[in-house]
């Protein structure tokens, strides 16, 4: 069979234009093993975004691939409402263990669009239980990414995504300006998220939410203080305070939980990609114990939602292998141990290239972001970046044998976020083929650029 030609005719692909579906030399994949996979032709490829920031133990474990296969002999699948089974119970009390403070009760679900969706229920259930039933707004922030379902794309703040399905959206959502710029000194992005509670009526805000380090804009770090000052707006308020860790969980950024990291507390948190990594769709939403207990005996007695496949046993045993894996082979300190080396590689792309402004990130997880010209302090003309963003990158990427996101959300930008397996050799790789991208999207500048020059950026 021709996979590319059944795929092209009976495919609806995921945020794919139809003109790169219909592309003659459109990628097949084929196998991978490590931090590498290969296309069906036998090409090889460095996989720089772990698939989408997921396949944290990298390709071709045969434990977890054994473990999914025991246990779909033993029970392929029961349903979670009103009974439990041996595999659920293992990935949560793993869960449990690893959560930071009193996060210790988890809902499945089968990505991370649905844990956001999840979270954002179980908010108003708590405040309905708790007597607040006026409580039903969320804050969000510029840029950020949350999901894909109605509900989640209104709290997710990437214009793009959100321009046609905006007369869907319900009203409840309010986005503030993030951690970009902001520093420990002045907290300005904190501040804002206080700003609109109290503009709106504390009594109407139900949860802030936030990546505990932003990817849409490019890997945005926050300041030092700024987690901490979330945690008391939110006290103060009786908000709750959501972390989106789709993204940053099981060992991205060197801990099982991105919101150690920031050393807080927070009421919720998303979980998906990694907790498998990638071997099975999961994710989740861990509550304090607290918080479900106030809906336990509230009136309503039960927090009101579910799903078919919500800690399906199939995947809650892989989720449990991969975590008891990551605990054996030290991932989080191998993270910890490589991520200097990984960032000053990056750096040093930098200071090579004028054309880059600047490299964000912690842990596995960064970007690079272009301009101009460093030097001149010239931003991309609007035609160059929107050239560079819609092919160009993403062309020297294939040829360079290094698959990562080109991203184009508020900059023109490359996303790595490589398996967390990576070792110097791999890094060093990554380092490399970046180099290739970059000097090859600097000689395209030149051509291109030369006789327009750029605009100083504000």
């Amino acid at each position: 069979m021709d996979f590319r030609a059944a795929s092209q005719a009976h495919v609806v692909p995921h945020f794919t234009k139809g003109a790169a579906w219909k592309a003659d030399d459109m990628l097949v994949m084929d196998r991978g093993e490590g931090c590498y996979v290969w296309d069906d032709e036998g090409n090889k490829y460095l996989d720089g975004l772990a698939g989408l920031f997921c396949t944290n133990l990298g390709h071709g474990r045969s434990d977890l691939a054994a473990e999914a296969s025991k246990q779909m002999e033993r029970m392929a699948f029961y349903p979670n409402w009103g009974t439990t089974h041996e595999p659920v119970s293992k990935a949560a009390t793993l869960i449990a263990e690893v959560a930071p403070g009193d996060l210790e009760d988890t809902f499945f679900v089968s990505s991370g669009s649905e844990a956001v969706e999840a979270a954002l229920k179980f908010a108003r259930n708590f405040h309905v239980a708790n007597g607040d039933d006026a409580r039903y707004k969320v804050i969000s922030r510029e840029w950020s990414y949350h999901g894909t379902t109605l509900a989640t794309l209104t709290v997710t703040g990437v214009p793009k995504f959100r321009k046609t399905f905006l007369p869907m959206m319900w009203d409840g959502v309010r986005h503030v300006r993030n951690t970009i710029g902001d520093t420990a000194q002045t907290l300005d992005s904190a501040k804002a998220i206080e700003e609109m509670i109290l503009a709106e009526g504390p009594e109407t805000v139900a949860m802030v939410i936030a990546e505990p380090v932003q990817n849409g804009r490019g890997c945005l770090v926050p300041p030092h203080g700024y987690w901490q000052e979330l945690r008391r707006i939110c006290d103060k308020y009786g908000v709750l305070l959501c972390a989106d860790e789709v993204i940053c969980s099981f060992g991205r950024l060197g801990h099982f939980f991105g919101s150690e990291r920031f050393s807080v507390v927070p009421d919720l948190i998303t979980f998906a990609k990694g907790v498998t990594s990638a071997y099975l769709p999961l994710g989740g939403v861990i509550v304090r114990r607290p918080l479900l207990e106030t809906i336990w005996d509230s009136e309503v007695g039960l927090y009101n939602h579910g799903s078919t496949f919500g800690g399906h046993p199939v995947a809650t045993a892989v989720a449990a292998a991969n975590i008891s894996a990551m605990q054996d082979e030290r991932i989080m300190e191998h993270v910890l141990a490589n991520e200097s080396y990984m960032a000053a590689g990056f750096e040093a792309l930098v200071e090579k290239h004028d054309v880059l402004r600047e490299v964000r990130g912690t842990g596995y997880f960064y970007a690079l972001e272009f301009m101009a010209s460093r030097a001149a302090d010239h931003d991309l003309p609007d035609e160059h970046a929107l050239a560079l963003q819609q092919g160009i990158l993403a062309r020297a990427c294939r040829d360079a044998g290094l698959l990562i996101r080109p991203d184009d959300r508020g900059a023109t930008m490359l996303v790595f976020s490589p398996p967390l397996i990576a070792d110097t050799a791999v890094i060093d790789d990554m380092h490399d083929k970046a180099d290739q991208v970059v000097t090859r999207a600097a000689e395209w500048l030149a051509g291109e650029g030369s006789s327009s020059g750029g605009p100083s950026r504000s």
